[in-house]
């Protein structure tokens, strides 16, 4: 045997052996803001707000950034539909209801009354357009044709309200109706408008294609709409949410706006006049844009590194984020935060797409904040006879052209 070749038979025993095992990385630190684990303001009402609850929270994480009274039952009036929204989404990105769909209107709901665009029991109108109705000019009409349509009746799908309402840990709340025109017993709080909204703009974000149109029309412009919520007009970076006001709830809002990466949910309940529940929702937003900022420290699907694979087609994998995750921040404290990358040991080949192959902890100092998991980019096969003599033959070909 001559030399050379001897020589390259020896290189691909050593590239076919040599294997390594990647089982824990550091990313260097870096310097951002202190986590908001307590706020000393939460409890009191130091904004001096002008109605009878109020709530802050973060969209991104859910942390509660200021509580007047989160927590005392009231009438939702029509920050109710946040609820039937909600479920009208789901069953959209569930393949059970498409935007197309037409919905037509019962008597029951034609006759509704309240804020309405004066459905006819002989109409169809597509979920879309029914969604706009809603989102813009709280129909009630369109909203029990909605509930109906999805359950067949209001009662069902009332009883679906209450049951997705538990899921969330919405412990305030028990619905009556869909609709939230005033009714004994039906009641919530600040504090769980703020989770069912959080759940509506996290999880179905394109919602707000319909929150914040200020002005639109139906029926090949026969019906003009204006949205009642003021905030989509006048205050920057407003997405939403819901408004919604009785003679005996008074004034109620659900007031979502994003600036500068940084979400916020705003619940003001009960405020005397139209004017004091945006007043008061506008001073909530300024407070928590002028005091926090949300920092992301991973985002879904980033990718992250290439990891070994044993006994695989391929030698390596690249791997991915499989959730955002980031933190409410003061804008003058500082912190450390590192990342930590731990590789599960031993991972051999095969290897499915999108499978955990490992996790990313965030750290300050001793505290564990959080973790995001790691998932594969492809599927690896396991080498077998067939693809390693092909493999085998490659490289060889290779260290023969280089000599």
């Amino acid at each position: 045997m001559s030399k050379k070749i001897y020589f390259s038979f020896l290189c691909i025993y050593v590239l076919l052996s040599t294997t390594c095992m990647a089982t824990y990385l550091t990313i260097p630190t870096w310097s951002e803001s202190a986590v908001v684990e307590t706020n000393s303001n939460v409890g009191e009402n130091f904004l001096e707000l002008n109605c009878e609850s109020a709530v802050l929270i973060s969209q991104d994480t859910g942390e509660l950034l200021y509580d007047h009274n989160g927590h005392e039952q009231l009438r939702p009036a029509s920050v109710t539909k946040v609820m039937t929204i909600l479920l009208i989404m789901e069953e959209i990105d569930s393949g059970r209801l498409s935007y197309e769909d037409k919905v037509t209107c019962s008597e029951e709901a034609s006759n509704m009354g309240g804020s309405q665009i004066w459905l006819d029991p002989t109409e169809e109108l597509t979920v879309d357009e029914m969604l706009k109705a809603i989102c813009v000019v709280s129909a009630n009409d369109c909203t029990v044709a909605m509930a109906e349509h999805i359950c067949g009746s209001e009662d069902v799908f009332v009883e679906k309200m209450n049951a997705r309402a538990k899921e969330l840990g919405m412990n305030d709340t028990v619905f009556k109706n869909c609709h939230g025109i005033d009714e004994d017993g039906h009641v919530t709080s600040s504090y769980d408008i703020a989770i069912m909204s959080r759940e509506l703009l996290r999880n179905h974000p394109d919602i707000t294609k319909y929150t914040t149109i200020w002005m639109d029309s139906l029926r090949d412009g026969k019906s003009e709409l204006v949205n009642t919520n003021k905030l989509i007009k006048n205050y920057q970076g407003a997405t939403g949410l819901k408004t919604g006001s009785t003679s005996l709830a008074l004034f109620n809002l659900s007031a979502s706006a994003t600036r500068d990466g940084l979400s916020l949910i705003a619940v003001v309940m009960r405020a005397p006049t139209t004017k004091d529940r945006f007043s008061s929702a506008k001073k909530l937003l300024d407070y928590g844009f002028s005091t926090y900022q949300y920092k992301e420290f991973s985002k879904k699907d980033d990718f992250v590194t290439d990891i070994v694979i044993n006994k695989g087609k391929e030698n390596t994998v690249g791997v991915r984020f499989s959730d955002s995750f980031g933190m409410m921040c003061q804008k003058n404290d500082q912190v450390e935060v590192e990342q930590e990358i731990v590789i599960d040991k031993n991972i051999s080949a095969p290897i499915n797409k999108n499978q955990v192959v490992g996790k990313v902890v965030f750290k300050s100092g001793d505290n564990i904040l959080g973790e995001t998991n790691l998932l594969s980019n492809e599927r690896i096969e396991k080498i077998n006879v067939i693809n390693q003599t092909d493999k085998i033959l490659k490289k060889w070909f290779y260290v023969l052209r280089k000599m």
